[in-house]
């Protein structure tokens, strides 16, 4: 029964912050914290065999799996690196398959090495590892499935402004990723003015060193070539990050007196953080994402969750303290240090 509390209390605090602010990245962990207990009040229900045998393979199977991701990693960063070039921004599934690897390897050792010595610094020390490494990995998985479930959230309609966020166009080309957020952008676009509704496209980047022309720009003639009028773009040039996209193109709405809710359109990985940016620089928007080459999503995804890690470093690394003294604290409270 206590279990089934914890979730529907769980639930209720979810469904309340959905209700005042979908654009917050502590949703997915409440979601999860959620599922996590809803999951062990549904094994309560099952028999005593049942529920061994489940809580057995998932035991089991938590090694597996880990290798398996590893190998999955290592395997997509190099087709990224081969397909999209050999720049660091690509090597991030690469280095972190290769460092889950090596993280195994190390804690294989070291158990050896602990049974083999009876070291409870050893023991300790490796426990507190493998905690880290799964609080990591479950504020990963917290951010990865709200992620889904904010790009899929139903739309209010009619929007003032929709603002689609730029992305490379080194010899003025627009890449596969920036035409699939222009078409995606059309496409709301079209959908608004079929709904009565009159909204400007804003393209939203600035010209990098190695760019001919602005990225609002080159999207913007983008979209008039696929048929959107002329006047209904205006051009935010200036930005260079995500945070700038947002804040400027407010600026460029308000300048033009352009009110009404506003509609940001990105590459599906990168929806959940143009959310939150949304939200902090206190625009009133909704935000929806263009798919993704498959074999790009795992890098882009690993660099955004990296991204909001250091967006939140302090409580991120407040909570990752903690955690990682949960067995040093535990072993001096039994007595196992002496």
């Amino acid at each position: 029964m206590g279990l089934l509390i914890i979730s529907a209390l769980l639930l209720a605090v979810l469904l309340v912050r959905l209700y005042r602010e979908p654009r917050r990245l502590s949703n997915g962990i409440y979601l999860l914290l959620f599922l996590l207990f809803f999951g062990m009040w549904l094994l309560t229900l099952v028999d005593f065999d049942t529920r061994n045998l489940v809580v057995s393979v998932l035991l089991a199977g938590s090694p597996l799996f880990v290798v398996v991701l590893a190998a999955f990693l290592v395997a997509n960063g190099w087709i990224l690196l081969r397909r999209e070039g050999r720049r660091p921004a690509n090597a991030l599934t690469l280095i972190t398959g290769l460092g889950i690897i090596g993280l195994i390897v190390v804690l294989a050792a070291v158990a050896v090495l602990a049974l083999d010595t009876e070291s409870v610094v050893l023991v300790v020390a490796a426990a507190s590892v493998v905690m880290v490494a799964s609080y990591i990995g479950f504020l990963f998985t917290a951010f990865l499935l709200y992620s889904v479930i904010y790009g899929r959230m139903p739309q209010r309609s009619r929007h003032g402004a929709i603002v689609v966020l730029g992305a490379s166009v080194r010899e003025g080309r627009v890449r596969p990723l920036l035409a699939n957020r222009l078409d995606r952008a059309a496409e709301l676009y079209r959908a608004e003015r079929a709904a009565g509704g009159e909204p400007v496209l804003v393209t939203s980047g600035g010209q990098g060193a190695d760019e001919p022309a602005s990225e609002a720009r080159v999207m913007a003639d983008y979209l008039r070539s696929r048929g959107i009028p002329a006047g209904a773009v205006l051009e935010e040039g200036r930005s260079t990050s995500t945070r700038e996209n947002v804040e400027f193109s407010a600026a460029l709405l308000a300048e033009r007196g352009v009110e009404g809710r506003v509609l940001v359109v990105t590459s599906n990985f990168h929806v959940l953080r143009a959310a939150i940016l949304t939200r902090r620089s206190g625009m009133v928007a909704d935000v929806r994402g263009a798919r993704t080459a498959r074999y790009y999503l795992p890098n882009a995804l690993l660099r955004e969750f990296v991204a909001l890690l250091v967006q939140y470093w302090v409580p991120v690394g407040v909570s990752t303290l903690l955690v990682a003294l949960v067995f040093p604290l535990l072993a001096w409270h039994t007595g196992a240090w002496s």
